[in-house]
């Protein structure tokens, strides 16, 4: 064992998942997460590619599968309800527009963190208040009064990474605004909603429901352009306010499901933007996933670029001895055009929904080879090495750690 005391910041996806390899590769774990539960529902997310293998090598592919939305194809319709389009789970043998492994961002959250409670530490409801890093480790002052010393702090806390803020500089530097703004939200499943996700657009807006495990509720989803929108990301009451002024007049469906706008549980909005960095890691302090390199849910890949950066961060790290300068380099170096490939998709795919006015450039071409060869780079353009003479303490769990919550 290592060793190594890992502070990592944020509990949704990347966090466990780095949590997950950390503690295989002998390092002792600690993951602080602001809020004081996990966060349930969210967009459904999906595993493509090479981030499949990552998951059977955390030895979950039983459990992510179990939980999957079980969506076996999608519909573009038109405002009558008129199938117009149609995608099945099966096209491009499972790694299409709808992935055969497609999951809510909260089941997926609480399968990495059943996983990993019972050999990491995990506190809720608290986050890094203070932080500073000298040659040997890093002094973290915890919000919650706590004062402890890590040896690296990682931050997997999202595209608004307070831990990004504090250690690389504003907000501002790092985020690129794709123009649109998604909002998702659980409603009850009134609409004869089946195995078949739907989507409805109109003039640059999108409305669309697609299936969840529960067959009574469905999952809700509305895109609308924005273009120099600043949402306030915590103030839900503004966010609901928004989604009624954009989404107003939109036909199909929409007002049904606007009509339980108010009484969901589970609502999300935020602009869709892009996280770009020269660098992920400054002396002791990395960033991981949305964090460091957000493709925006534009991409289809967010969640595969969580896993591999975090099975990548957490072997380079231990195969470079936790030296932390070495570690980070060969990181960033094995994800750095894999990460690329993946923003330029959602770059293009944000321009296919803009609205063509007398300015704007042509929509991309999807049918050419070039396209198809950006595709398989964004999904498969990185090797995972098997990281042979690196520590692995193997997929069954450690000594059992008390949490502050667990949820």
């Amino acid at each position: 064992m290592s060793g190594t005391r890992v502070l990592v910041a944020g509990a949704s996806i990347a966090g466990p998942a780095l949590a997950h390899w950390l503690r295989r590769r002998g390092a002792e774990v600690t993951v602080v997460e602001r809020a004081p539960e996990l966060r349930p529902g969210g967009q459904a997310v999906d595993a493509r590619g090479v981030t499949k293998e990552v998951i059977r090598r955390m030895g979950l592919d039983a459990a992510v599968r179990a939980a999957c939305t079980q969506t076996i194809g999608a519909h573009t319709v038109d405002a009558d309800g008129n199938v117009l389009e149609t995608f099945r789970v099966d096209d491009d043998g499972g790694d299409g527009f709808i992935a055969e492994i497609e999951i809510l961002r909260g089941d997926l959250s609480q399968v990495l963190y059943d996983d990993t409670r019972d050999g990491v530490e995990y506190i809720f409801g608290d986050r890094i208040a203070e932080l500073t890093q000298d040659a040997d480790g890093v002094d973290v002052g915890f919000a919650g009064g706590d004062r402890r010393r890590f040896d690296l702090v990682i931050g997997a806390d999202g595209l608004h990474s307070a831990l990004r803020t504090m250690v690389f500089g504003p907000h501002e530097q790092f985020v690129r605004h794709l123009g649109h703004v998604l909002a998702f939200y659980s409603v009850p499943n009134e609409f004869g909603l089946d195995r078949w996700l739907i989507e409805y657009q109109e003039s640059g807006r999108s409305a669309g429901l697609r299936p969840i495990q529960d067959a009574t509720r469905a999952m809700a989803m509305f895109s609308f352009p924005a273009a120099d929108l600043d949402v306030d990301y915590r103030d839900v009451a503004a966010q609901k306010h928004l989604l009624r002024e954009r989404i107003g007049g939109l036909g199909w469906l929409t007002p049904g499901i606007l009509a339980h706008l108010d009484d969901t549980p589970d609502f999300y909005l935020d602009q869709v933007a892009q996280v770009v960095m020269d660098r992920w890691s400054s002396g002791r302090v990395g960033l991981l996933g949305d964090a460091a390199f957000s493709s925006s849910p534009m991409s289809g890949q967010g969640t595969g670029l969580a896993l591999v950066g975090a099975y990548l961060l957490a072997g380079e790290l231990a195969a470079a001895g936790w030296d932390p300068a070495a570690g980070f380099a060969a990181y960033e170096g094995r994800m750095r055009s894999f990460v690329e490939a993946n923003q330029e998709i959602a770059q293009l795919n944000a321009r296919s929904r803009d609205v063509p006015g007398p300015d704007t450039e042509p929509g991309p071409d999807f049918t050419g080879e070039w396209f198809a060869e950006l595709v398989e780079r964004a999904i498969n353009g990185v090797e995972l090495p098997d990281y042979a003479g690196v520590p692995d303490a193997g997929a069954p769990a450690g000594t059992p750690i008390a949490s502050s919550a667990r949820p």
